[in-house]
């Protein structure tokens, strides 16, 4: 097996931390708050950082903004975490941000789902797959929708530059369809949403998942990963019961407040990165604000006991 692909494939079974990116009071990427949150996030070893992912706003960065948080993002976490950069929108672009991220560093390079309204599923996954074809070191594929088939699901699982796939849809009878139909390959199945997913995932035969909550508490990702590498399912349970709701605040407004919910908890906890972007929600209201608070608190606590 390629060197680097087993790499990547390694860190994939472990925490995929998505770190958020920081703005600066005119709007623009604060570069020394994103450095400073990547070298905590290392230093924490959160096995592999995606650079740019969904939680770190992808879709409202420029292009060039994209690339700065690439690059900002390899050179802080200084070979202590992997770094895979998140490249996407058209196979254009996403080609050339990760052709860029490649030459700054990168480890591995994430594609995002491809989000054309008009895209058909088979051609969602020839998307990954030309991706693949193009980029010298291993591709992750998040795949965002339950409309691929099965043999879509192989023809990327059995890629050789593709090191795993990133699934995000909570169609656990697909899941455990795809990996069943995929014993012969070597690709990682990760759980794309988050820790309180992670259990099931695990059941069905899914390795490592990815995580915003580690971006305020990487302690309590890494003792869910733990329990759950360990087939503990109570300990993975009682522990994501707590921090349940946090992520359920960040499915309202249909995801929108994905985002805010991380910023605004770091925020409670001394570290200011900006509001959220347009199409997110900037701010939550003073309601949802002070239940995170309790919530942010309370973990608080049980970390310092």
């Amino acid at each position: 097996m390629n060197e680097a692909v087993a790499r990547v494939r390694q860190a994939l079974t472990g925490i995929s931390g998505v770190p958020v990116t920081p703005y600066a009071a005119d709007g623009s990427v604060d570069i020394v708050k994103l450095k400073s949150l990547i070298e905590k996030m290392a230093a924490a070893r959160v096995h592999n950082l995606m650079a740019a992912g969904n939680t770190g706003e992808f879709f409202t960065l420029s292009l060039d903004e994209v690339r700065l948080v690439h690059r900002a993002t390899i050179e802080a976490a200084a070979g202590k975490s992997l770094v895979s950069a998140a490249v996407g929108r058209s196979l254009v672009e996403a080609k050339a941000l990760a052709r860029d991220a490649i030459i700054a560093g990168a480890d591995a390079i994430m594609g995002h789902h491809p989000m054309d309204p008009f895209a058909g599923p088979s051609y969602q996954s020839k998307y990954f797959l030309e991706l693949a074809d193009s980029c010298t070191v291993p591709v992750i594929a998040y795949v965002r929708s339950d409309t691929f088939s099965i043999a879509d699901f192989r023809k990327m699982a059995l890629h050789e530059n593709i090191a795993g796939i990133k699934f995000a849809s909570g169609n656990l009878m697909l899941l455990a369809d795809v990996i069943r139909s995929t014993k012969d390959a070597p690709a990682i199945w990760v759980c794309g949403l988050a820790e309180g997913w992670a259990p099931a995932f695990y059941a069905m035969g899914a390795r490592g998942f990815t995580s915003g909550l580690v971006n305020v508490f990487p302690e309590r990702s890494h003792a869910i990963h733990r329990a759950l590498e360990a087939g503990d399912y109570a300990t993975a349970r009682n522990l994501i019961d707590e921090i349940a709701g946090f992520e359920s605040m960040r499915t309202k407004y249909l995801n929108g407040a994905n985002v805010t919910v991380v910023k605004e908890a770091l925020g409670m906890l001394g570290t200011d990165v900006g509001p959220v972007r347009v199409p997110g929600v900037e701010a939550l209201n003073d309601q949802e604000r002070e239940s995170l608070r309790e919530i942010v608190m309370r973990v608080s606590e049980t970390r310092a006991a």
